[in-house]
C-alpha cells in the first residue's frame, strides 16, 4: 500500500499499512497549523507543508525530520504545489501561495523564494475576497504543468482560475466558462492540454491548456464543489465531492448532505454509492488519485475518516483510521 500523508489543521499524520487492512498513524509534525501538503514527483520523501500564519516546513525523508523553510512575506501558506516540469540544479521547483494573494517560487528547496508580482497586477485583483474573510483573498491552489514548465494556474478564492504561460513574467486573468469560487485545479500527467476545475458553483473544463473554459455539470443536483481527482492513467476519468453550499460543506454537525460524483468520458456526473454512506454527513475535503495506482481513489472526509475504492469509484471501504480532522491528503508510491 501507498504511504499516505494527510495535514489536519494542525499537525501532519504518516499513514502506513503494510495489508490495507491496519493502518499505522504517526503524528510526524505538530502543533504548526498544517493546511496543504505537496510530494515532489520526483522525489516521495521531499515534502513542502504550508500553515496558518506559521510558514512553510519542508522534510527530505519522507517526514523523519522537519526545518521551516525560508520566510515567505506573508507567513498564512494555503497552496503549495512542487512542479513536475520545471527542475533546475536538479531540484523541483516549489510554488507557495498565500493570503493575501501572492504567488512565490523556490528554485532552491526553499532557501530564497521570489514572487510573482505580475499576478497582482491582474484587473480583477481589486474584486478578489473571501466571504469569511472580506477584506482579502488567498490563493487557494496552485497547477503546474506536467509538460511545460512555463504553464501554470493558480485558483483564487474568491477570484478564479488565472493562467501564465510564461513562467509567471505575466498572468491572464479568469476566462469565461470557469468559475470565481475556485477551490481545486488540476493538470493530467498524460493529457496536457486537459485542465480541470472544482468551485463553488460548479466544475468546469479546458482541453485546450486553459486557453478556453466550459462548465460540465450535467447529471449534479449540488454545486458547491470541493474535493478533485483524476485517474492518472485516464483523462476522461474524473472525480469530484459536492454539496449544495458553504454551510453544508464546512458544517461540523454532520449536515454536509454530500456526495462524491464520477464522470467517464462525455457522460453525465455520477453520484457513487457502494458502501459509501448515502448521502455523506461529512464533506469529503480531499479526493486523490495516486499516481502509481490507476483506478484507485481515496477520500479523506473533513472529520477525518478515509475511505478508499480499488475499482474506479464502484465499492468503496473506510479505512481503519481515526485522525482529528482531515484537509489534504497525498500519497507516496510502494
Amino acid at each position: 500500500m501507498p504511504t499516505l500523508f494527510a495535514t489536519t489543521g494542525d499537525d501532519v499524520i504518516r499513514l502506513t499499512s503494510s495489508d490495507g487492512d491496519r493502518w499505522e498513524t504517526t503524528t510526524v509534525l505538530a502543533g504548526v497549523g498544517a493546511m496543504c501538503i505537496a510530494m515532489d514527483p520526483h522525489d516521495p520523501r521531499r515534502l513542502y507543508v504550508g500553515t496558518f500564519d506559521q510558514g512553510l516546513f519542508r522534510t527530505r525523508d519522507g517526514g523523519e525530520h522537519w526545518e521551516p523553510a525560508a520566510a515567505l512575506p506573508h507567513p498564512r501558506v494555503l497552496s503549495v504545489a512542487i512542479s513536475p516540469s520545471d527542475r533546475h540544479d536538479g531540484l523541483s521547483v516549489v510554488l507557495a501561495g498565500t493570503e493575501p494573494s501572492a504567488l512565490f517560487r523556490s528554485e532552491d528547496d526553499g532557501r530564497t523564494w521570489q514572487e510573482m508580482p505580475a499576478l497582482r497586477d491582474l484587473p480583477s485583483a481589486p474584486t478578489w475576497s473571501f466571504p469569511p474573510r472580506p477584506w482579502t483573498s488567498h490563493v487557494r491552489w496552485i497547477a503546474p504543468s506536467w509538460s511545460d514548465p512555463d504553464l501554470l494556474f493558480a485558483g483564487i478564492e474568491l477570484g478564479g482560475v488565472m493562467r501564465t504561460t510564461d513562467g509567471g513574467r505575466t498572468w491572464e486573468d479568469r476566462k469565461p466558462g470557469s468559475y470565481h469560487d475556485s477551490h481545486a485545479i488540476l493538470t493530467h500527467p498524460t493529457a496536457p492540454e486537459r485542465v480541470y476545475e472544482a468551485a463553488g458553483g460548479g466544475v468546469a473544463y479546458s482541453d485546450d491548456a486553459g486557453a478556453t473554459w466550459r462548465p460540465v455539470d450535467e447529471g449534479m443536483d449540488r454545486h458547491y464543489v470541493w474535493g478533485l481527482a483524476v485517474d492518472p492513467a485516464d483523462p476522461d476519468l474524473w472525480y469530484v465531492s459536492a454539496t449544495f453550499s458553504a454551510r453544508h460543506a464546512h458544517d461540523r454537525r454532520g449536515n454536509a448532505e454530500a456526495f462524491i460524483y464520477r464522470r467517464r468520458g462525455d457522460g453525465p456526473w455520477e453520484a457513487l454509492d457502494g458502501g459509501l454512506p448515502n448521502p455523506l454527513s461529512v464533506m469529503p475535503y480531499a479526493l486523490l488519485a495516486p499516481l502509481d495506482r490507476p483506478g484507485e481513489i481515496y477520500a479523506g472526509m473533513q472529520d477525518g475518516q478515509i475511505y478508499h475504492s480499488a475499482d474506479r469509484g464502484e465499492s468503496w471501504r473506510r479505512l481503519d483510521v481515526s485522525l482529528p480532522a482531515l484537509l489534504a491528503l497525498v500519497a507516496a508510491p510502494e
